[in-house]
């Protein structure tokens, strides 16, 4: 069965659901990937400034453009902005909008889990970035290491970082468990684990990560707090504590996060080959388990991060193994990438462009990440900016870039309108090149032995030139972006109207109307084989091209009756709200008690007020 690709003919929406109040009181998963995506697009345009920052000081020797104290403030809220503020959401936010998409569901399995869910990482976002105006930022580096967050209980500044990640971690916590809820009990009949889109399945093994990885650094974000405030002991090391535990306890974390930065974009780009190849993703169960595999063997190597502590040389060589091994699925999803290209009628558009960027820059970022799984190499590299230059080419060349093709995918469907071609290739062309020139030379610079974590250098060490052009592309790419955002707004005035299927997609999101109806599809499908939209448009020949189906299938059916979609709400937003309220006031103990007992209130009053509302209204 088939979705109507015709607007379906709805009442006009609730007052309530209008304006302001309608994105504050939305449960509309759509919407609220917008959210995310909006919030994402703010805070990445806070991160990108604090980076230009950075890059200003360190474009020539001895630089004094920023303090010591700035430079720490800039470095350690880059990351951190990055980590959690963009990468994390900009990925939710696709997640949020086109997992029921693409596996032909009306919503998610807890609509205003999910509200809550956007809304206690927003003002996480807030708490953390509002920092800046209460007497700095976080300074103590976007990993935290003891003692650097442990000393100086008077300074408030690390309180910030702690008590936000927290707010953070359960805003993801809450979203985890929401999507993997979703995909297995809300899938249209037919679709078969197997038969779910790549991304979905990326989508799938992501929240698991998170489910498991989250209560770790959970635990050691409390234990800083509870050192910096009443005392006690966790990591200091002169009073019995333990350093390194902290250590183990981010990394147990931070290592599978970085396959919960990248795999969604892996996702993504795995949408996206086939589509503008014009060819099924090869060998796409081998994609699928490998995304699995990267999953399961992400706890076991989080100790390579650890190598200069003195774990031993024991330890040294399991974790050095196990970092080995955790190539060979990645390198798998690359050869399987390359396998869809070739021989496929390729059609070179932006998104297109992105998503082999992305391959290549991730293989380079690959490579030089396989030189640190050598235990005496790492030594020689950990403190210095070649780990820089890795970490940015997988997350920046490799999520990013996924990320950004995505954008260009699926921008038609969110808005209706198609991008502009000739602004995004220059989009493309100048975030490539900017790309390569800030952190190609990073690699050289480690390795002539720049460390890490510097706020200037001497003149002399051969690290002026470097670090000049490193300058350069890193304001090509503030540029690039400005012309991505002049796509925005020029599409939004007069951009091309994109109709249901404007790349002749193969999943169902693009069998209906874009921007998709609020109820997503007329009829649920049912699915009866992998790509199933893309069969219902083509058969194969018998020497395998595809042969559009004549005449083309009738695409529009009546609405169901009784379509139950979730009520707006506004108490999510209110227990979110008593949150900030909570933590803020835990900064500024003892008379933040009284912002800790209103924020208490306040969060239980959105609780009990959300479980006594209706919780579907009905659509006729």
């Amino acid at each position: 069965m088939l979705m109507a690709t015709m607007t379906p003919t709805l009442e006009a929406p609730p007052a309530a659901r209008r304006g302001v109040w309608g994105w504050l009181t939305t449960t509309d998963h759509k919407k609220i990937g917008i959210l995310y995506g909006s919030s994402a697009s703010v805070f990445f345009v806070v991160g990108g400034i604090e980076a230009l920052l950075i890059r200003v000081q360190l474009a020539t020797p001895n630089g004094e453009f920023l303090s010591a104290d700035a430079y720490n403030q800039m470095f350690t809220m880059h990351a951190t902005t990055m980590v959690f503020l963009v990468i994390m959401p900009a990925a939710a936010a696709f997640t949020n909008y086109f997992l029921p998409l693409l596996i032909g569901a009306r919503d998610v399995a807890f609509p205003r889990l999910n509200a809550l869910s956007y809304w206690v990482f927003l003002f996480g976002g807030l708490f953390l970035t509002v920092s800046f105006f209460l007497g700095g930022a976080p300074d103590g580096g976007w990993f935290g290491y003891a003692p650097l967050s442990t000393q100086v209980p008077e300074v408030v500044r690390m309180d910030y970082w702690a008590l936000g990640l927290i707010i953070i971690g359960l805003a993801s916590l809450l979203a985890s468990v929401n999507f993997i809820t979703t995909i297995f009990t809300m899938r249209a009949p037919g679709m078969t684990l197997m038969r779910m889109p790549v991304f979905a399945w990326m989508s799938l093994v992501v929240n698991f990560l998170l489910l498991f990885s989250l209560p770790i650094i959970t635990v050691g974000l409390i234990q800083v707090f509870l050192d910096r405030n009443i005392g006690t002991l966790f990591f200091d090391a002169a009073n019995g504590g333990d350093p390194i535990l902290w250590q183990h306890l981010f990394w147990l974390f931070g290592h599978p996060e970085v396959y919960v930065l990248i795999l969604p974009a892996m996702g993504i780009v795995s949408e996206v080959l086939p589509t503008f190849a014009r060819k099924p993703l090869f060998g796409r169960s081998f994609v699928i388990f490998s995304g699995i595999a990267i999953g399961f063997m992400g706890f076991g190597v989080w100790a390579h991060h650890m190598f200069t502590s003195g774990l031993g040389p024991v330890a040294e060589s399991a974790f050095a193994l196990t970092t080995m091994f955790i190539a060979v699925p990645t390198g798998v999803k690359i050869f399987n990438w390359l396998g869809t290209i070739w021989g496929g009628s390729l059609r070179l558009n932006t998104s297109m462009l992105f998503s082999l960027g992305f391959i290549a820059m991730f293989v380079i970022g690959g490579l030089s990440g396989v030189t640190h799984a050598a235990a005496p190499a790492d030594w020689q590299q950990h403190d210095t900016y070649y780990v820089v230059a890795h970490f940015h080419y997988v997350l920046v060349g490799g999520a990013i870039f996924g990320l950004i093709s995505g954008l260009y995918y699926w921008w038609p469907k969110i808005t209706g309108k198609l991008l502009d071609e000739r602004l995004g290739k220059w989009h493309f062309w100048l975030m490539m090149i900017g790309f390569n020139l800030t952190f190609a030379p990073m690699h050289i610079l480690g390795l002539n032995g720049m460390p890490r974590r510097t706020y200037r250098y001497p003149e002399g060490l051969g690290f002026e030139f470097w670090n000049a052009i490193a300058t350069i592309g890193s304001f090509l790419i503030g540029v690039s972006m400005l012309v991505l955002f002049w796509n925005f707004y020029r599409t939004r005035r007069r951009g091309e109207i994109a109709g249901p299927d404007p790349w002749d997609g193969r999943t169902l999101e693009w069998s209906i109307s874009s921007p998709p109806p609020e109820h997503n599809f007329d009829q649920i499908p049912v699915v009866e084989r992998e790509d199933d939209f893309w069969h219902r448009k083509y058969r194969t020949a018998e020497d395998g091209t595809a042969i559009a189906i004549e005449p083309p299938p009738n695409m529009e059916f009546e609405r169901d009756e009784d379509i139950h979609l979730p009520s707006p709400s506004f108490y999510p937003v209110l227990a979110a709200a008593g949150m900030f309220l909570v933590v803020m006031g835990l900064v500024y103990v003892p008379w933040g008690l009284i912002a800790v007992g209103a924020g208490a209130v306040t969060t239980l009053w959105g609780l009990f007020g959300w479980s006594m509302e209706p919780i579907t209204r009905e659509e006729h």
